[in-house]
């Protein structure tokens, strides 16, 4: 069954582990018109910090969504809509394919299935935190990429496949291949969104636009940019 990420253009992913830029607060995060919050980090995110994030959205008619990087860092709150769990097709190391979702299981005795959902991650950028932590292979044509795709959704039953450049902005005619080959998921893209036109080129092709670092970087006014480049793609 297809989600309510099937209607979104752009999320704004929050790492808990940075503070917002000077005076800006989760109102102003709020106000940026994004589609919905993702909640999530890769280094030194706890779970203390993930729900300090919450809390601080909580009063705003936005999703929020945690998207934990492992299980230890995953709350249970009121205000969240649901989990987005990474599965990192391309890791080299099995624990972020299915290793640490088998642990998170194992652990809590009551998991919340019903609203959690998984996200088919392909990270392409080797030089990034994630890549790193997961050995992803990073080395991949866009004919592999799209063909990361179409397992995701064809073999596995993925709803979201999530290409990850974390940091540094993508290839666009490799996240077109993935599109092309995508019939029914939905088309995340995460890295190097800075501006309107950013937003808008890689909007063209990816369904939704993930936009993060710019957020802790510049500021509000920023992301607020990115949502209309990808609102009018």
């Amino acid at each position: 069954m297809t989600g309510p990420w099937a209607q979104w253009d752009h999320v704004l992913k929050v790492d808990p582990d940075k503070e917002l830029l000077d005076d800006e607060t989760f109102d102003d995060v709020a106000a940026t018109g994004t589609d919905a919050l993702e909640i999530g980090g890769t280094m030194d995110v706890t779970s203390e910090k993930m729900a300090r994030v919450v809390d601080a959205c909580a009063a705003h008619d936005v999703p929020i969504y945690q998207e934990p990087s492992n299980p230890g860092v995953v709350i249970d709150h009121e205000a969240l809509d649901g989990y987005l769990v990474p599965t990192v097709l391309n890791a080299g190391d099995p624990f972020w394919i299915t290793g640490a979702h088998k642990e998170w299981a194992r652990i809590d005795d009551d998991l919340d299935w019903a609203n959690t959902h998984t996200e088919a991650y392909v990270v392409l950028n080797p030089d990034a935190a994630v890549a790193e932590y997961t050995e992803a292979d990073c080395e991949l044509t866009a004919e592999e990429v799209a063909a990361y795709a179409g397992v995701a959704e064809r073999m596995f039953g993925q709803d979201i496949v999530y290409l990850e450049y974390s940091g540094t902005y993508g290839d666009p005619e490799t996240v077109a291949a993935a599109a092309d080959e995508l019939d029914d998921a939905t088309l995340f893209y995460g890295g190097g969104i800075h501006d309107y036109e950013s937003a808008r080129e890689m909007g063209e092709h990816a369904d939704t636009v993930v936009v993060g670092d710019l957020l802790h970087d510049e500021g509000v006014d920023a992301v607020a940019e990115t949502v209309d480049g990808a609102k009018d793609a």
